[in-house]
């Protein structure tokens, strides 16, 4: 467009410099046919319209949005219409509380109040792209700067109204993955809505204060000590089941011998056993009456 307008100033130019004395007039049809040539030069230019891979491009006209789009390649179109590119594919948009790691310098952590009054300090990553078809709309009602005016704005907002039902422990421990999937629901139902489409929403980290994380140490240090004390009483429990049972066998055999015994059992017991001191080298002599046995040893 602006080679059209500079050649269209050399063109008037060049008429303009056939109203004067000599010499000027010779050079008035030279610069008039560069005029009509950069004229020419910015029609084509301006005909042709590159645009890039993964990218859409938007026509106005005199600042009125088309709803016909462009895709990518060469695409030839009104020298009078002004494109613009749009990329559609896949974005990210981090806010973070370490400095220089998200979009915006500084800390931009998410601080948002939990159900039990508390606050913590999110840092979350959202995955999303522009629906191609949604692009002229998004042009007309946003304008090019959505990330400043949609993506950031909703995302924080969304995430606050959500933290005020969890409590800090719940948030860092058990429901974390709940949270994530509730907030991504209701993120992801306002972009659809400003023609946007959420892919992922990453919660980074979940930061809570000094004195509540403290708290969290100690009471898993807690559980922790009770599960060891629980195995311990487990433990003596089995060992104190084991000996009852090793102590009514016991008593179970010892009973039955003893109902089972008789005055010849016992005697022929004790020849057993007499036999057997016999035969050792140790005992010599044995006087059997009707008492005890005597053993007299041979080395006395």
């Amino acid at each position: 467009m602006a080679l059209i307008i500079i050649g269209i100033i050399i063109f008037i130019l060049g008429i303009a410099l056939k109203r004067f004395s000599n010499p000027l007039p010779n050079y008035a049809k030279t610069i008039t046919g560069i005029g009509i040539g950069v004229v020419l030069l910015g029609f084509l230019t301006s005909c042709i319209k590159q645009i890039g891979a993964g990218e859409i491009g938007v026509k106005s006209l005199f600042g009125k949005v088309q709803d016909d789009v462009l895709t990518s390649g060469l695409n030839v179109v009104n020298p009078l219409v002004e494109v613009k590119s749009v990329d559609i594919k896949t974005q990210n948009y981090t806010m973070s509380g370490v400095h220089d790691e998200g979009d915006k310098a500084g800390d931009d952590a998410i601080r948002a109040l939990t159900a039990d009054g508390l606050e913590v300090v999110i840092d979350l990553t959202v995955l999303y792209r522009v629906v191609a078809a949604e692009v002229p709309r998004i042009v007309k009602e946003t304008g090019l700067d959505y990330k400043d005016k949609i993506v950031r704005p909703i995302t924080r907002t969304k995430i606050r109204d959500n933290a005020v039902y969890y409590t800090a422990v719940d948030l860092y421990s058990t429901k974390r993955d709940e949270f994530q999937t509730k907030i991504f629901k209701a993120i992801e139902a306002d972009f659809k809505q400003r023609g946007f489409m959420l892919e992922q929403l990453l919660v980074r980290n979940i930061s809570l204060p000094a004195t509540v994380k403290a708290s969290i140490e100690e009471k898993i240090k807690a559980e922790q000590e009770a599960q060891k004390m629980e195995f311990v009483l487990q433990k003596e429990k089995q060992e104190a089941e084991r000996k009852r049972v090793e102590a009514q066998g016991i008593a179970d055999y010892q009973r039955i011998i003893s109902s089972g015994l008789t005055d010849k059992q016992l005697q022929y017991e004790q020849i057993k056993a007499m036999k057997e001191i016999a035969t050792s080298p140790n005992a010599k002599t044995i006087i059997m009456g009707k008492g005890s046995p005597v053993i007299l040893d041979g080395k006395n």
